[in-house]
């Protein structure tokens, strides 16, 4: 599925504006953002973006809390997610991907290649 608008959810707003001006910037997309795990919930439930990057440590409702509740709710239990996290040791990613996300992207991000890391997850690669 292309994609065409991204939430991306973050409690940091340097990351929150850095990841806007890279996926609006070289992705192209339409991008909304949210600062925290209920916020995140409620932008996907109005907006239905076609992806969601997702912070893992995030004050209250973590990453891991924020999935499980988008997975449980219709409306966005269908949305690939992928986390953003600095903790990427291989036995942590396959936990993310059992929580049920399409990826994970290491922090700190390269801003030239979060658009095509975020498609290659999503849309799968290219031919």
């Amino acid at each position: 599925m292309p994609i065409s608008k991204v939430l991306m959810i973050d409690d940091e707003p340097y990351i929150r504006r850095i990841g806007e001006l890279c996926l609006r910037g070289v992705g192209k997309w339409d991008v909304v953002l949210a600062s925290s795990g209920a916020e995140g919930i409620e932008t996907a439930v109005r907006e239905q973006p076609d992806a969601i990057l997702l912070d893992m440590m995030m004050p209250g409702m973590d990453g891991k809390a924020t999935l499980v509740e988008l997975r449980s709710r219709p409306e966005t239990a269908k949305i690939p997610v992928v986390f953003m996290t600095a903790k990427v040791l291989q036995h942590e990613v396959q936990l993310y991907l059992s929580l049920g996300a399409v990826g994970v992207i290491a922090k700190p991000f390269d801003p030239m290649t979060l658009s095509s890391e975020l498609a290659r997850f999503v849309e799968g690669p290219t031919t």
